[in-house]
């Protein structure tokens, strides 16, 4: 399924849901968290729906492989230090028992300096 009508990520990368946008482009769309854990924290979702980590295949690799190397640099984009000193945190809840809430696969990227609210 390319889109769920009752996800609210679907909805969000669709514009029907608005949101603080990041970065876009036409696999994925990043958008920062409504209820942020650090001083930077964006989510970085892909465009099509897949309901979690534990959905993805083979076929899901040069996806995840661009969402990975995307995140550093829009990490340093909305202010996290750079490497060593400086980082952020990537974090995909997957399950119920793993913390995710909206069942569309996401990355949480989280940085700055500490002490965060929670992570």
């Amino acid at each position: 399924m390319t889109h769920d009508p009752n996800c609210l990520f679907c909805k969000i990368v669709h514009g029907t849901i608005s949101s603080k946008k990041v970065y876009e482009d036409a696999l994925v769309y990043a958008f920062h968290d409504i209820h942020p854990w650090a001083p930077v924290h964006f989510l970085l979702v892909p465009k099509v729906h897949i309901p979690s980590l534990a959905h993805l295949g083979p076929e899901h690799a040069a996806l995840m492989g661009h969402m990975m190397t995307l995140a550093p640099k829009l990490a340093l984009q909305e202010g996290c230090r750079p490497y060593p000193d400086g980082g952020f945190r990537i974090v995909s809840n997957t399950g119920a028992e793993g913390g995710q809430e909206v069942h569309h696969l996401h990355v949480h990227v989280m940085g700055g300096p500490r002490p965060w609210l929670r992570g």
